[in-house]
């Protein structure tokens, strides 16, 4: 049987077609579910967010449905034509090129669309970087926050990891490669130095996990000529620090300023690392501190 059959053969009109949301392999072209290769090879198109990527996969597991392309940078025109397609009774995939389309890919207005206009949407469930980084970590799993990529400026970024620093569920993130060890410098200035797992190039031939403080992670990495491969970045809650009480890190910074032992930023910096606090949060006592007894 097709997979749109008709709900009423007796119709001359053809019935509206399915939306399949298919996950797709993260790296290892095996990573792929049995039912996933069969919707493929079974629907009239492929919504691919690079079509090149997916023939790819399309001919490594001899599948020849036809492809069209639907990404960040044409959904918006797209979307109304496979719309189109699917209301005259065509099925239709949704992939990207890896994992599951519209969980930080492009797709949203597609699927969106397609809930509005009444149109069956069904997953494909498979292969997730989130979860398969989750699983490995050896942080806590029973609750957990997905960020997916933070805001590109960074006068917003930052404010975001700033409302996520006192989060106590293990948070979850992606970043591209270039950016990596920029954004763990973030994450640190505005968490403290927190323990870190940070997945690279997963299920592929270089896959690599490493574990350690965000300091001993940024510190790996800059060794290096170059990081290569997409990254998932995971990061312990909050938990509060049950050896250092607030008066201790005032009386610290309060000793620091009289003696003029360095630059605020700077003296911030080392007090939040000795006891693993956000420096943003120690600058800010310090600031006011300084207000306070100084008069400044």
């Amino acid at each position: 049987m097709p997979l749109n059959s008709p709900m009423d053969s007796t119709k001359n009109t053809p019935s509206k077609g399915t939306l399949y949301v298919v996950a797709t392999p993260i790296g290892n072209m095996d990573d792929i579910t049995l039912r996933a290769l069969n919707v493929l090879d079974q629907v009239d198109l492929i919504a691919a967010e690079d079509t090149r990527h997916t023939g790819k996969l399309l001919k490594h597991h001899n599948i020849k449905s036809r492809l069209i392309s639907c990404h960040e940078h044409n959904e918006k025109e797209r979307t109304p034509l496979l719309i189109e397609r699917i209301e005259s009774g065509l099925s239709i995939a949704l992939v990207s090129n890896a994992g599951t389309p519209t969980v930080s890919d492009p797709g949203y207005m597609l699927l969106q669309s397609a809930v509005e206009k009444g149109i069956r949407v069904t997953p494909i469930p498979g292969a997730s970087a989130v979860v398969a980084a989750l699983s490995i970590s050896g942080l806590p799993t029973d609750s957990f926050i997905f960020i997916g990529f933070c805001a590109k400026k960074k006068a917003k970024r930052l404010k975001q990891l700033q409302e996520l620093a006192d989060e106590k569920r293990t948070l979850i993130f992606y970043e591209s490669p270039g950016r990596i060890l920029a954004f763990m410098e973030e994450l640190a200035d505005a968490m403290g130095d927190r323990y870190g797992v940070l997945c690279r190039e997963m299920t592929k031939l270089h896959e690599e996990f490493l574990r350690g403080r965000l300091s001993e992670l940024i510190d790996s990495l800059s060794h290096r000529p170059a990081v290569k491969g997409e990254c998932t970045l995971l990061v312990k809650g909050c938990e509060e620090n049950k050896d250092v009480s607030q008066d201790v890190i005032r009386a610290e910074l309060i000793e620091a300023l009289d003696n003029k032992k360095g630059k605020i930023s700077e003296v911030s910096r080392i007090i939040a690392q000795k006891y693993g606090l956000s420096k943003n949060k120690v600058y800010e006592e310090a600031l006011k501190l300084k207000r306070k007894v100084h008069g400044a």
